[in-house]
């Protein structure tokens, strides 16, 4: 496991990612659309940024995420933790889940390849 990403929710997606690119020197990495939110990530190196486009703010939106290789192995795992969505499959392939941690932070596992 490796961390992959965190992510924000944001007003303007597009004003977020000029001034991500801007001050932080991060390059759009992917773009995507996933359940009526459009979903930018921004990169440098290893470390990720999510930008999930939002209506109003929702720190329920905001949460870190973990690189698996078998998602469905974790979800084994952790079958005596509260899940709070998926798992689902991505438009490129990627499958994640969200999990609820012991303060109610969310944290997200995700699996960029097929098993």
């Amino acid at each position: 496991m490796r961390f992959h990403h965190y992510a924000l929710e944001v007003n303007n997606i597009e004003k977020s990612i000029t001034f991500y690119k801007k001050y932080l020197e991060l390059k759009e990495e992917k773009r995507l659309f996933f359940m009526g939110e459009e979903i930018v990530f921004l990169a440098s190196g290893d470390f990720r940024l999510e930008l999930i486009s939002g209506q109003q703010k929702n720190d329920k939106t905001t949460h870190i995420c973990f690189e698996v290789s078998n998602i469905h192995e974790l979800i084994n795992r952790f079958n005596d933790i509260r899940k709070i969505e998926g798992p689902y499959k991505l438009q490129n392939d990627w499958e994640t889940v969200f999990f609820e941690g012991p303060d109610q932070e969310i944290i997200e596992f995700l699996q960029v390849r097929p098993v």
